[in-house]
């Protein structure tokens, strides 16, 4: 065994080598490991696997039928609509931040949190997954969501036996995921027995006891399922895959599940890994950033920032979006506030202007714009040849040319411009800017990986890649954003239903047992296997399964069946409210708690969206309770589920985390020594072959692809919907009714409609409104939405998740991926009073979009 650095200070504390790490400059490529990390995605994709046709749940009925609400109350909370802003950020992100940490923390508690939020000596933020700069770091690094997020995992309001005392399951129900979130950390565990109308508290012992005695109950260990959030760092992660496998299931579904699975999909067959190329210095010296389907000023505001230095080094920036959001449109940079020469601009000016050419699709055709631009790209070659297309590229390192250029040929560019909306002249514009330069990007995030064709657009924006050389250069590359903080080190760590074998043979010799062979359920098949009563207990490591998945309803009817959910978490969410015959719920530390065990203080790590691995390491003093550390936890109910069975010491894992990451080192490739590397300040890159050019597909070869495509024909009155965050949300978690950036406050019941949409359907602004959405014959309803004119393409609409998901149908998935379609729902929107002066359209035409 390798010894760690707590058994060889010295290693920890060589200040030339934690300089260096093994951080990729700009303009270098060095090796950065023998081997790249296991990623865990099926290089074949996933298999269509249940083909049924599910029922549709009576999402008119259930609020009726169950008294605990599993979607938000319908009530509204007080729309004030104003205009929707072109800046993003500048000094009123400032003040929310301050009026969020502040607000919940008070201001010595809250100051303090701020001041080590993604510090190389403090912890890492808990929402979204941006990488934290290699070298300088300011006194800020977070923006005004990582301050939200920070605030509410650092609230000192609680959430004890009192509280649950007095409130019932039906109770909490009724209230709004912004006030079950704010009303604080839960401090004791606590459990809900059959019959119970109320949490009552539970001593750890028994609990612990109640979820081995429930899991040994089971005809087979495949009758329970394991799911995680993004938000739970590696050493947990580790833990718990090993527990799950240890007790003999793969049934380990997660939340990369439902949003950047598609990423994976694509990725793995093309470059050989499912992770993105780059790295952030990369942006630095990046010519042109294509962003499509991203919003980046609300869900991962610090990328702004890296926009803005980008352009002030001379990047063009293409943004593709249906929307046009703020953040894509100009940035204030709020720490431009502490630099004296930009101060004053940054108060009086629109601030930095991030995207050059805005090319506004319609939902799903995102494919069909990618085609266009290489069609432009071909078109240009051929006026220019050997001067656009990177033939040494394609000729040394690529299969597929001839194909996909075929596949480009027979794509006609009317099917283009009529699915996509977007201008032949448009697309040729975008397409020459990117043929006069070879230094490209492009970024995406769940606006693409939610759509029904998302592997296919994603691998178009492959094949765009491999036509410029676009991939392992400096200043190059492919950035999934990944939405959640941890979500790709959870993968790393083991988390997923289809493990590779190697990584199973690797846990079978560290561990010396026989991990199971067979795959599990990812989230969507689990949510079937518990709605056919095929599982009797689900255990949740964080998350909000019921809120996050697709088909609320639907969802709800399945966790109802359960005999025990078990939810370890820091705060109450919905999905703690809708279970079956007994409920536990188990708190836990959250980052910005100090975490000692045995004695001494223990710290995680996490990996962002460029593979990069760091501390984090909590800080505030917990608040007074009974709450344990998610390895704790983890190892608690190893210990009671698995006994003498078990060849891992539980107990030497929590009393030491040094102890999991000596496992871990030699278990997952690319974690080698990690103890020691870990300890460098900013952490460490792992391996990334595309980065160097190795692509470590089956072939070795960086592999074009030939997509399908479907065109799928509306009836006359459907719209496609999309769903969104608000600015004032993380994922699920609420933090106030907000969303400033588009002119909404005071409300979240809202669809964003074409005025157009609205006036062949006689819809009036701020109008109330019922959705209806269709899907292989069957409807579901959402009823009591204000509509909101907005700036969408015509036949498009928007709404805010979770609110939302209950018009999503859990067959309704990606090809290949099996993510929920939360960016594709075709939809019908009838207004629920008769408007006052308009008149009904005669008819709607029959438009024609991707399917």
């Amino acid at each position: 065994m390798e010894k760690s650095p707590a058994e060889n200070p010295e290693k920890a504390g060589d200040v030339e080598a934690q300089k260096a790490g093994n951080a990729p400059k700009s303009g270098e490529r060095s090796d950065q490991g023998e081997a790249p990390a296991v990623d865990h995605y099926d290089t074949e994709g996933k298999p269509d696997a249940d083909k049924r046709k599910m029922t549709a749940p009576d999402t008119l009925g259930a609020k009726h039928q169950h008294p605990i609400l599993a979607q938000p109350p319908e009530g509204f909370t007080g729309l004030k609509l104003g205009k929707p802003a072109t800046v993003a950020a500048g000094i009123t992100a400032v003040l929310k931040s301050g009026a969020f940490a502040w607000g919940e923390d008070g201001i010595a508690r809250g100051t303090h949190a701020l001041l080590k939020l993604n510090q190389k000596d403090g912890f890492d933020c808990s929402s979204c997954a941006w990488p934290d700069p290699d070298e300088h770091r300011s006194v800020a690094e977070f923006c005004e969501n990582g301050a939200k997020a920070t605030a509410s995992d650092a609230d000192a309001q609680r959430v004890d036996p009192a509280f649950f005392a007095q409130h019932s399951l039906v109770q909490l129900s009724h209230m709004t995921d912004r006030d079950l979130n704010n009303a604080g950390r839960i401090t004791h565990p606590m459990v809900v027995r059959p019959g119970g109308t109320h949490y009552e508290p539970i001593s750890w012992q028994e609990a612990f006891a109640l979820v081995g005695q429930e899991l040994n109950a089971l005809a087979s260990p495949d009758e329970a399922i394991f799911y995680t959030s993004g938000k739970v760092p590696n050493e947990p992660a580790f833990l718990y895959q090993l527990f799950v496998r240890q007790f003999g299931t793969n049934n380990l579904p997660d939340c990369s599940n439902m949003c950047h699975e598609s990423s994976g999909s694509a990725l793995s067959p093309t470059i050989g890994l499912g992770k993105g190329s780059v790295t952030l210095n990369d942006f630095y010296e990046a010519e042109v950033i294509v962003i499509i389907g991203q919003n980046p000023g609300t869900n991962h505001p610090r990328m702004l920032t890296a926009l803005q230095k980008a352009k002030r080094n001379g990047a063009k920036i293409i943004s593709i979006n249906p929307l046009i959001e703020a953040g894509l449109q100009h940035f204030k940079n709020p720490q431009d506030f502490m630099n004296p020469l930009r101060a004053l601009g940054a108060l009086l000016g629109d601030g930095t202007q991030i995207t050059d050419l805005y090319l506004q699709v319609r939902i799903n055709s995102d494919l069909l714009v990618m085609r266009g631009l290489m069609k432009g790209l071909l078109e240009a070659e051929a006026l220019n040849p050997g001067k656009v297309l990177d033939r040494a590229f394609i000729q040394e390192f690529t299969t597929g040319y001839e194909e996909l250029i075929e596949n480009l040929n027979n794509t006609s560019w009317d099917d283009i411009v009529e699915a996509s909306g977007v201008s032949r002249a448009d697309i040729t514009e975008a397409a020459n800017l990117i043929a006069r330069h070879k230094k490209i990007i492009t970024c995406w995030a769940m606006g693409l990986t939610q759509q029904k064709n998302g592997v296919y657009s994603i691998q178009e924006i492959v094949n765009l890649h491999f036509l410029k050389g676009a991939v392992g250069k400096a200043g190059a590359g492919l950035c999934p954003v990944r939405g959640h903080s941890n979500v790709q080190g959870d993968r790393s760590m083991g988390i997923w239903e289809r493990p590779e074998q190697s990584f199973l043979d690797d846990l079978e010799k560290e561990f010396n047992f026989h991990p199971p062979q067979e795959h599990g359920y990812d989230t969507v098949e689990a949510v079937k296997a518990m709605h056919d009563g095929k599982v009797p207990v689900y255990v949740a490591l964080g998350g909000n399964m019921l809120s996050a998945c697709s088909d609320t309803e639907f969802v709800a009817e399945a966790m109802r069946k359960l005999r025990l959910s078990v939810h370890i978490t820091t705060k109450l969410n919905r999905g703690h409210l809708v279970n079956g015959e007994m409920a536990l719920l188990l708190p836990c530390l959250a980052r910005t708690d100090v975490d000692r065990q045995h004695g001494q203080q223990q710290f995680t790590s996490c990996e962002n969206s460029m593979g990069v691995v760091s501390m984090s390491k909590g800080v505030l003093t917990p608040l007074q309770g009974e709450m344990l550390s998610e390895v704790a936890i983890v190892s608690g109910m190893a210990l009671a589920t698995l006994g003498s069975k078990s060849t891992v010491d539980w107990v030497a894992c929590t009393e030491n985390y040094d102890t999991i990451r000596d496992h871990i080192g030699r278990v997952i490739p690319g974690f080698n020594k990690f103890n020691e590397k870990v300890r460098r300040p900013g952490g460490f890159y792992l391996p990334n072959g595309p980065r160097e050019r190795n692509f470590t597909t089956a072939n070795g070869k960086a592999n074009f692809t030939c997509t399908p495509y479907e065109k799928h024909v509306l009836e006359p009155d459907q719209l496609v919907l999309t769903t969104i965050r608000s600015h004032d949300q993380f994922n699920t978690t609420i933090y106030d009714y907000n969303d400033r950036y588009r002119g909404v406050h005071n409300e979240r019941r809202v669809i964003f409609l074409n005025r157009q949409d609205m006036a062949e359907r006689d819809i009036r602004e701020k109008g109330v409104v019922n959705i209806t959405s269709h899907f292989e014959g069957q409807q579901r309803h959402a009823e009591k939405f204000i509509a909101i004119p907005y700036n969408i393409p015509q036949g498009n609409c928007a709404a805010y998740f979770p609110e939302a998901n209950v018009l999503v149908p859990i067959g309704s998935v990606a090809y290949k991926s099996n993510t929920p379609t939360s960016k594709y729902v075709v939809v019908t929107v009838t207004p629920v009073e008769e408007p006052v002066g308009t008149r009904k359209a005669t008819s709607a035409q029959r438009v024609a979009v991707p399917g």
